[in-house]
């Protein structure tokens, strides 16, 4: 029997988040994630071989807590959901990614069973990740890499279904879509469809994200860069601070999606805690951290603090309250976002 199309899944999921919200004293109509530690470790330098002496640690760790082995399954496959939509500048670092195929390989995944997956081509051609125009060259020779907005990757059966029928770039808002002809109908313009590889070809996938901040979600992270930058005709939803957390939230809680989703992982080697996100050097700051949790909420929330922090320091509003994309995601189960209560447990 087939799943569920995700259409009426987002209507199951969207009535439960509007019944939440008008609840009195807003107690929660869904059980709430337990809770999962976040793995820390701290990197000794930026290089291929720090990376992935760290990774590898915080991989076993996982293993070790949760007694789930990284190993090959039936279909032998394993994807990663790479972030490089703000270009180079913040992109996930090609150093933490080659420790995590390393250390999959380690574990019995052969090279080309292991995939990644973006959103745009010439993002992703200026980051590393596909074969340079000059060179020719890539450090992910082997590796099928999936570019989301070539249209190859999207299944008419499972999508995300919601009345915000409009389009435009989400990063590079300025140059929209003029000069392109619009032919779809009013009904297609609803749906954005989810990127099938990652939960129907693989065993599992990871989640690798970028932290910048955002003016419509908050925290451009590890929900983000698992939902709306792993789907079809989203950037419609950033017209509307309203409608963009509560997409996010709702695409996060499909079950076939979080079943298969292994954890996320993320280096603090560049993040953006304001301006985001449009890469801006002056925002930019650096930290020798990897972070690993099945957690996303709580992984944004903690970076929330963290960028936070940065923004005061230099006399900058904190990042808007009213965005409550990460409180959404707790609603529907997804993770926590009580960081007093955070669960950080360093493998140095």
């Amino acid at each position: 029997m087939r799943p569920l199309p995700l259409a009426l899944l987002a209507t199951v999921l969207g009535t439960v988040v509007t019944a939440v919200l008008a609840a009195p004293g807003g107690a929660p109509a869904i059980k709430p994630a337990p809770a999962e530690p976040v793995w820390e470790a701290r990197l000794p330098g930026f290089d291929d071989a720090s990376y992935e002496e760290k990774v590898e640690l915080l991989i076993a760790r996982f293993e070790q807590s949760s007694g789930r082995k990284l190993a090959p399954g039936p279909k032998g496959k394993v994807g990663l959901k790479i972030y490089t939509d703000s270009g180079p500048g913040i992109a996930t670092p090609v150093a933490l990614v080659k420790a995590v195929m390393t250390a999959l390989e380690r574990r019995g995944f052969d090279r080309e069973n292991i995939f990644l997956v973006g959103l745009n081509a010439l993002r992703l051609r200026m980051t590393g990740y596909l074969p340079s125009l000059v060179s020719g060259e890539t450090p992910f020779r082997g590796n099928p890499v999936y570019v989301l907005e070539s249209g190859r990757y999207y299944d008419p059966v499972w999508f995300y279904d919601s009345p915000l029928p409009q389009r435009f770039d989400p990063i590079f808002a300025a140059q929209q879509t003029q000069d392109v002809p619009n032919t779809s109908t009013m009904e297609q313009d609803r749906k954005s469809f989810l990127a099938t590889p990652l939960f129907l070809d693989a065993d599992f996938w990871i989640n690798l994200p970028v932290y910048t901040d955002h003016p419509t979600l908050a925290v451009n992270g590890a929900l983000v860069n698992a939902t709306l930058w792993n789907a079809s005709n989203t950037a419609r939803f950033f017209r509307s601070p309203a409608n963009a957390p509560a997409a996010v939230a709702e695409m996060s809680a499909i079950p076939e999606l979080r079943e298969t989703w292994v954890f996320s992982i993320a280096s603090l080697e560049n993040f953006q805690f304001i301006g985001g996100p449009f890469f801006n050097s002056l925002y930019t700051v650096s930290e020798p951290i990897v972070l690993l949790s099945r957690d996303p909420v709580m992984m944004d929330a903690l970076m929330r603090d963290r960028m936070n922090r940065l923004r005061r320091e230099l006399g900058f509003a904190a990042i808007d309250e009213e965005i409550r994309t990460l409180e959404f995601a707790e609603t529907l189960g997804v993770g926590s976002t009580r960081t007093k209560n955070a669960r950080i447990i360093r493998v140095d």
